[in-house]
């Protein structure tokens, strides 16, 4: 049996083998990587407008009486700073502050939250909800129930109302609309940085929407986009990405996503940690890099003092179709702050960068 064999599959997956996408594994599942070339569509959503299917995305269902505020007892962000109709991101950790996942919750009602999780994080985020959820309470992963539509760019707003669905609501923000008697999500958010919509769609309705969506779009010079112009775009910005920038090993507070923690809040999964370590003072901190030169840095390569004295990792780092120059997130040492240069072991030579506060670009994200 292949690998490809085993992976599964998008609803849209055929629709990308006519477009011509390279594919690649992403959480277990077979996704598109790139259809044009990773520059030309990250590009296309700084500048016009992509669509993305991150399908490969969990979904799961809290709902029951209570719902909310069970979520919200295990979840480190406050959902009680947000009302039906919004959505928050939101962190489940271990006992030992140690992060299991980063997601959005959508609060439908009080008895009614949805969850969108990693990929590969979904079932482990069901189990553990599932294992301590009051009675009433009904956890349930509907991972293989929706597809996931990413509009985004700043030609975003036009595409969507396009095709029918509604626009300008707030940043974080979400809508339930009808699109030919399907009910569909449309959520303002994305993992990009530009102004965009992600769309919630029941598998059946998939092919029809994202076939609408390049239809209306084609005017406004839309283009899918694949998962790895996701990944130049999210870095430019400087979010984190599971598994690299935050993970089992890496908290909250050394990822600097303390904004995400609800520290008023009585308790949450791996509160007494998290409390003792921005108490303490973490040890380490994700920084960002900035390319000096011509380096373009990886995960994992070294990060060295002008000295010689290793101060940590890179965790994600790639080059920046924006700035034309490499950048990355690293996880050093506290004692290292921005406006400091240090340099990145670059397959044996000593890249030169500067430690510099993310978002690496100025976008529009939140504008309304």
């Amino acid at each position: 049996m292949t690998e490809s064999s085993v992976l599964k599959k998008s609803p849209l997956h055929e629709r990308h083998v006519a477009l011509g996408a390279k594919f690649a594994e992403f959480g277990g599942w077979e996704m598109p990587l790139e259809y044009s070339g990773v520059v030309a569509e990250h590009t296309a959503v700084r500048t016009s407008v992509g669509v993305f299917d991150v399908s490969h995305l969990g979904k799961a269902t809290v709902k029951g009486p209570g719902a909310a505020a069970y979520v919200n007892a295990c979840l480190t962000n406050d959902l009680n700073k947000i009302a039906p109709g919004q959505a928050q991101y939101t962190l489940c950790c271990a006992e030992d502050g140690g992060v299991i996942d980063d997601l959005i919750a959508y609060l439908h009602a009080e008895d009614d939250v949805f969850l969108i999780p990693n990929a590969a994080n979904t079932a482990e985020v069901v189990r553990r909800l599932a294992a301590q959820a009051p009675a009433g309470v009904v956890v349930t992963n509907t991972h293989d129930d929706y597809a996931i539509l990413a509009v985004q760019g700043t030609k975003s707003d036009e595409v969507v109302e396009a095709i029918g669905l509604p626009i300008g609501h707030d940043y974080m923000s979400f809508v339930v609309a009808d699109f030919s008697g399907t009910p569909v999500v449309v959520c303002r958010t994305g993992y990009t940085g530009e102004r965009g919509y992600e769309l919630v769609v029941p598998n059946a309705a998939a092919v029809a929407v994202f076939d609408a969506l390049l239809a209306a779009g084609e005017q406004f010079g839309i283009v899918p986009a694949g998962l790895g112009a996701r990944d130049t775009l999210r870095t430019e910005m400087g979010y984190p990405l599971h598994g690299q920038d935050i993970s089992p090993e890496i908290t909250p507070v050394q990822a600097r996503s303390g904004w995400a923690v609800g520290w008023k809040k009585e308790s949450f999964w791996g509160d007494q940690a998290l409390r003792a370590e921005k108490e303490a003072g973490p040890a380490r901190l994700l920084r960002g890099l900035r390319a000096v030169g011509r380096g373009i840095p990886r995960p994992h390569m070294a990060v060295v003092s002008t000295e010689g004295t290793t101060l940590g990792e890179v965790t994600s780092g790639t080059f920046s179709p924006s700035l034309k120059k490499g950048v990355a997130l690293a996880l050093l040492d506290a004692g290292i702050k921005e406006g400091d240069q240090v340099t990145v072991d670059i397959r044996g030579r000593q890249e030169l960068f500067d430690v510099v506060k993310p978002p690496f670009v100025t976008v529009n994200v939140r504008e309304s």
